[in-house]
């Protein structure tokens, strides 16, 4: 995979609005958004001592690693995120599973390693399960190499670009410890550091919007 990238490629990354594991409540039924309460019930939030630790890597490919990403494809799929790790629910085990697009198929990776992240990077706005209300720009490798298993132990190279790339290169960042306010600018990350602290929500102001008149602005921003 080359380095190089028609720079429009980069220029719509940039642009685009696609937080990485932020689902849309807006236009579900009733059913769906008790789904998707009760599945985030279950992920674990900012503060949580488990989200700052390293997960081991899986020994056992067994009828219990099994169900565990099946518990994770459907957490994932009713809380209406692109991607989720095992430490978020509380499990610190190298598991990670990911939809990126609503057409794709979930698809699980157990010990993943990225081999190889190309020079060409983008900054594209993230939110995250474990961060409610949450949305920070993140810059990350446009292209990215990444082996691991499924979940039946057999090897697994997948090379990824645009949203593929960043949800896995998120949810490897939680399998280590890292949120995306380690990787958000300082300013984006004071803001939201205060929104979690008083339970807001935070998203980086554009220039359009500072220009907006408050009124149209609302008080929110993008919804994690």
């Amino acid at each position: 995979m080359a380095d190089e990238v028609d720079s429009g490629v980069a220029d719509r990354l940039e642009d685009e609005e696609v937080p990485v594991e932020a689902g849309v409540a807006e236009g579900l039924d009733e059913e769906a958004l008790e789904r998707r309460a009760a599945a985030l019930e279950q992920v674990r939030k900012f503060g949580d001592p488990v989200l700052a630790s390293p997960a081991s890597p899986v020994r056992e490919f067994d009828a219990d690693l099994a169900q565990e990403v099946e518990r994770m494809v459907t957490v994932m799929r009713d809380g209406m995120g692109v991607g989720l790790a095992a430490t978020q629910l509380g499990v610190l085990r190298r598991i990670l599973v990911f939809q990126a697009g609503h057409d794709a198929p979930p698809t699980a990776l157990v010990n993943p390693e990225l081999e190889w992240r190309s020079e060409v990077e983008a900054t594209a706005e993230e939110g995250c399960l474990s961060l409610p209300g949450i949305v920070l720009d993140v810059e990350r490798p446009l292209h990215v190499r990444v082996r691991g298993a499924d979940p039946s132990g057999a090897g697994v190279l997948i090379e990824a670009s645009g949203l593929e790339a960043r949800v896995l290169q998120h949810e490897i960042d939680h399998l280590d410890g890292v949120l995306i306010l380690q990787r958000a600018p300082r300013d984006q990350r004071g803001g939201a550091m205060r929104a979690l602290r008083e339970g807001g929500t935070y998203a980086p102001e554009r220039p359009e919007q500072a220009e907006a008149p408050a009124a149209e602005n609302g008080a929110g921003g993008s919804e994690a």
